[in-house]
């Protein structure tokens, strides 16, 4: 399918880092891409496409971030060059705006979501009072949508912002009810999910993931009051690296009834807005250590080339802060075997990364100076 770009960089991250976290995803163009580009040649989707390369819906026991697949893409992106040529397969450009989609793809798909269990789920829905008031096909109580019509299961950002708004009316409806407040897990949740997705009335809801720039979520964050409390010790920069959306749902339910005044209600936009600006950067940055990656940088060879100007290879001190998992998948795509056939010239191994290394190097290389 594509890889990733990162590593040694070659001319890597220099064409179009410069927006690496400003870049909006969607999924329905990333799944596009995912076929037009051929991916689905070797990779299926769910049971959907070839089975030469793993199934990326389908993968157990991962706890996947961007950091994890794109160190994973890089460590086998000379064997899935090699593939593409056997087989035929044009690999042409990949531009950051479409590596930003394919990874909204691939978070619709659930490819990010820790794995679930249908009969968990089902017995927690009953268990925390909700099938009380939702039905599955038809509702059980006025204004109690069911959930046949929820068409948030299928779009995370959506649902993030439809347990934010359904807090207060749940509120009333538990006091109503002598309930109290439902806290939930994130495993609870992911189960509950699981098994409301996998329903037959609910199967064939669409799915998407779409996020724009950040731009304007700072303003929404500080209108609707969030930045009264979210300071300090709460502030929430560098606190939501590594969370998917699922643990963030999760959060922002269990805090809803602490919060005096009532939470204001928000819009998918404002959502989508709030949530770019808190959590898509830190999310594709990851919490590397600038450290560490310093020596990632050396250790894997990478400034044998980036470090000396007669090679070629640019200094990528000139794109500091705009680095991301985004922009490596980017960046090592289109140079990434013009790298290694350098890197063989000069019988340097190509390098493997763990999600660890690859956080660090992206760290490092958004503090050069």
């Amino acid at each position: 399918m594509r890889t990733i770009r990162l590593a040694m960089l070659g001319s890597l991250l220099i064409l179009g880092a410069h927006a690496a976290e400003e870049v909006a995803g969607d999924s329905q163009r990333g799944r596009e891409l995912f076929r037009s580009e051929s991916c689905v040649q070797c990779h299926s989707i769910n049971g959907q496409g070839g089975k030469v390369a793993p199934d990326l819906g389908r993968r157990v026991d991962r706890d996947f971030t961007p950091a994890v697949l794109a160190s994973t893409m890089w460590n086998h992106a000379p064997t899935m060059w090699s593939a593409m040529r056997s087989q035929g397969v044009e690999k042409r450009q990949l531009s950051e705006q479409a590596a930003a989609d394919l990874f909204a793809y691939f978070y619709s798909t659930r490819f990010f979501d820790k794995p679930g269990d249908a009969g968990r789920g089902k017995q927690l829905f009953s268990a925390h009072h909700c099938a009380e008031c939702h039905g599955i096909a038809t509702p059980k109580e006025s204004g109690a949508k069911p959930v046949a019509q929820w068409t948030a299961l299928g779009h995370p950002i959506i649902l993030v912002q439809a347990m934010w708004n359904h807090a207060a009316n749940m509120r009333a409806a538990f006091a109503q009810k002598k309930i109290p407040w439902q806290q939930l897990t994130s495993q609870e949740l992911t189960d509950i999910l699981v098994y409301l997705r996998n329903l037959p009335e609910t199967r064939n809801l669409p799915a998407g993931f779409e996020y724009p720039p950040a731009q304007g979520g700072d303003a929404l964050f500080q209108s609707k009051g969030c930045i009264k409390c979210h300071v300090g010790r709460l502030a929430l920069e560098n606190r939501l690296r590594d969370l998917t959306l699922t643990d963030i749902a999760v959060d922002m339910w269990n805090h809803a009834p602490r919060m005096k005044p009532a939470p204001p209600a928000l819009e998918q936009d404002e959502m989508r807005k709030i949530v770019s600006y808190l959590w898509v950067r830190q999310f594709f940055r990851g919490g590397g250590s600038a450290t560490r990656g310093k020596r990632v940088f050396t250790e894997k060879n990478c400034a044998t080339c980036h470090n000396n100007p007669s090679s070629g290879a640019p200094n990528l001190a000139a794109k500091k802060g705009s680095f991301s998992t985004i922009s490596m998948v980017a960046a090592l795509w289109d140079h990434g075997p013009g790298m290694l056939a350098q890197m063989q010239a000069k019988n340097l191994p190509w390098p493997q990364f763990d999600a660890r290394q690859m956080s660090d190097l992206i760290a490092y290389l958004n503090a050069l100076q």
